[in-house]
C-alpha cells in the first residue's frame, strides 16, 4: 500500500525572503576568530537536526556527526593540524611562504564547539541507489549537509570555520570510530569575534573572489 501523498501547500518565498537568502549566502564565511561563550547544546542539536535535510543519494543520509568535547581528543586534532601545517607550509617559498605563515588557518583555541563530519562509508541505506556510476556522491550528500548545518548557524548567529588541514585517517583514530568512517569535514564552530562579507583569504592577500563568469563554459 502507498503511503498518502502529502499535499501541504508549498512555502510563499516572496521578496523578503529572497533578499535575507542572499544576505544569508553573501554572509556565510569561514570563520576562524570566535568567543569563547558557549553554544547552547539544545541549538547546536537544532542545527544538526537542519542538516539531516539536506539531499543525499538514495536517500542514504550517510552523514555522521561527531560532537568533539573531550580535551584529550581535541588535543590530538590540534597536534594533527600542527604537523600537517608544518608540511603545507614547506611547500611554499619566498613571499608565498611568509604570507601563508601568518594566515590563520583554524579556531582551535575559541571555538566552543568542535564538529567531525564523516561519511559512513559501510551504511545500508538507500541500498545503493544512484550510487553504481558515482560511488563519490555518498561524499557529497554529506558536504551537502555541511554546508546545510553552515547557513542555519550562520542564520542564527554562529559562525563555522572549516578544517582541512588535517591527517583523516588519524583524525579518524584519535575519535575512535568506524573505519568505514571516512572524515569528509572538521568544523570549528561558535559565536563570530567579528563579521566580514569578505573572505579572509581575500582580505588578507591569500587570493581574492573571482566573478562566477569565469567559470561558466557554454557547449
Amino acid at each position: 500500500m502507498n503511503a498518502p501523498l502529502d499535499k501541504s501547500p508549498a512555502p510563499d518565498f516572496d521578496a523578503a525572503f529572497l533578499a535575507g537568502l542572499e544576505d544569508l549566502l553573501r554572509w556565510r564565511r569561514d570563520v576562524r576568530r570566535f568567543l569563547s561563550d558557549a553554544v547552547p547544546s539544545d541549538l547546536l542539536d537544532e542545527l544538526l537536526t537542519l542538516a539531516a535535510l539536506a539531499p543525499s543519494v538514495g536517500n542514504s543520509q550517510p552523514w555522521r556527526f561527531v560532537k568533539v568535547n573531550a580535551p584529550e581528543r581535541r588535543a590530538a586534532i590540534r597536534e594533527n593540524f600542527e604537523a600537517c601545517n608544518a608540511d603545507a607550509l614547506a611547500d611554499y617559498e619566498g613571499e608565498r611562504a611568509k604570507l601563508y605563515a601568518t594566515l590563520k588557518l583554524n579556531g582551535f583555541d575559541q571555538a566552543p564547539v568542535q564538529l567531525a563530519v564523516f561519511l559512513d562509508t559501510g551504511g545500508e541505506l538507500g541500498h545503493g541507489a544512484g550510487t553504481k556510476t558515482m560511488p563519490e556522491t555518498l561524499a557529497y550528500s554529506v558536504v551537502g549537509a555541511i554546508q546545510t548545518f553552515w547557513l542555519a548557524a550562520r542564520s542564527r548567529g554562529i559562525g563555522v570555520g572549516w578544517v582541512s588541514i588535517l591527517d583523516a585517517d588519524k583524525v579518524r583514530e584519535s575519535l575512535d570510530v568506524s573505519e568505514d568512517w571516512q572524515l569528509i569535514g572538521y568544523l570549528c564552530v561558535g559565536y563570530p569575534q567579528e563579521e566580514h562579507i569578505d573572505p579572509e583569504l581575500d582580505r588578507h592577500g591569500w587570493q581574492e573572489r573571482v566573478d562566477v563568469g569565469r567559470f561558466i563554459v557554454e557547449r
